[in-house]
């Protein structure tokens, strides 16, 4: 084990400044000296040590003083202080060490007394200096693994996983699902390689997602080239209807910058179907391995049928998602549309 450190020499005479450098020195130590508690407070502040060596009576800022001030700042009291003092009262070792001190020596010290002094305190520095890093490796790796949960999950279900709740499943009276789905994509994607066509899949997906977080709402999950998003949980909020309408017509926006390569080496543009229901469903977290938040329910069902039964370049909605917003959107009545398993349905196209 080494015992060297960059070691700060506080003392007003020079004389025994010297002294005790030269003796240090000797003993490997990097010595930087200061003439008062105020120059040494500068030094400390402007460049790391592993110890510093302190007089007490001092112009200018005294050891007591420059002891208090590196204690009371988060940066500095880690810095272990040994005082070397003329004054062998009882009331100045007491009062140093209550202020924070590592350890009391008089002048004039013993030289072996005061080397291991030294050594013990620096070994002190480097163990908690060991420690305060393995501490952080863990603050690090617990944030780490915070961000990937909140990859999956919704925070507050995050948050109630890791208070201990196994089992979350919850009903939401009234929410509104989206879902998305790229037209033609597989037959589009033929010419493309697996690395062009995920890298693709990512690129447009990552501008949904950004815009599923600036409208506050949901992603829950993509499946092949569709996107699955919802707004009303799972923190209920009034206006859910209005946000995905907002999210929906932004991603038939988004989505017309993104095109793929044809054949004849021609681009052709993305196009996406939309559709939109709103009711109830129950979401909750699925499996225990690779575990996932999903929704399920009739809500589900008539969103996905809206998307598989709408038309290229198209938000299909609902009569009941219409009803709560036409007065604030423009729409087109389509009419009655046999959806699959559903019947026939009176649905409405979202305008720009």
């Amino acid at each position: 084990m080494t015992d060297q450190g960059r070691v700060l020499v506080v003392d007003d005479n020079e004389m025994n400044r010297d002294l005790l450098s030269r003796r240090l020195q000797r003993q490997g130590h990097i010595i930087v000296m200061a003439e008062n508690g105020q120059e040494a407070l500068e030094k400390l502040r402007s460049q790391p040590f592993d110890l510093v060596l302190l007089d007490v009576m001092m112009p200018v800022m005294n050891g007591y003083q420059l002891l208090e001030t590196l204690k009371a700042d988060p940066d500095l009291r880690h810095i272990p202080v040994i005082m070397i003092s003329a004054l062998d009262d009882l009331d100045s070792v007491v009062r140093c060490i209550e202020l924070g001190a590592e350890d009391y020596l008089f002048k004039p010290f013993n030289p072996t007394l005061l080397k291991a002094r030294i050594g013990v305190s620096l070994e002190k520095k480097r163990l908690r200096d060991q420690e305060q890093a393995y501490l952080q490796r863990i603050q690090n790796e617990q944030e780490k693994s915070e961000r990937l949960l909140l990859n999956v999950l919704p925070k507050p279900i995050a948050d109630r996983l890791k208070q201990g709740q196994n089992t979350i499943a919850d009903n939401f009276s009234e929410v509104t699902v989206l879902f998305g789905d790229i037209v033609n994509f597989t037959q589009l994607s033929v010419s493309m390689s697996p690395a062009d066509l995920v890298e693709l899949l990512n690129q447009i997906f990552s501008t949904f997602d950004q815009l599923v977080a600036q409208h506050e709402l949901e992603k829950i999950k993509t499946i092949g080239d569709a996107y699955l998003a919802v707004g009303g949980l799972p923190l209920p909020r009034p206006n859910h209807a209005e946000a995905v309408a907002n999210l929906a017509l932004a991603m038939q926006e988004a989505i017309g910058q993104f095109s793929v390569p044809t054949a004849s080496g021609e681009e052709k543009p993305l196009a996406m179907r939309i559709g939109i229901h709103t009711g109830a469903v129950g979401a909750g977290v699925i499996g225990t391995t690779k575990f996932a938040y999903d929704l399920w329910g009739d809500t589900v069902n008539t969103a996905s049928r809206m998307e598989s039964q709408g038309l290229p370049g198209k938000i299909q909605v609902t009569e009941v998602t219409y009803r709560l917003l036409k007065d604030k959107y423009c729409f087109e009545e389509r009419g009655i549309v046999d959806i699959k398993g559903k019947g026939e349905m009176r649905t409405y196209f979202l305008c720009p």
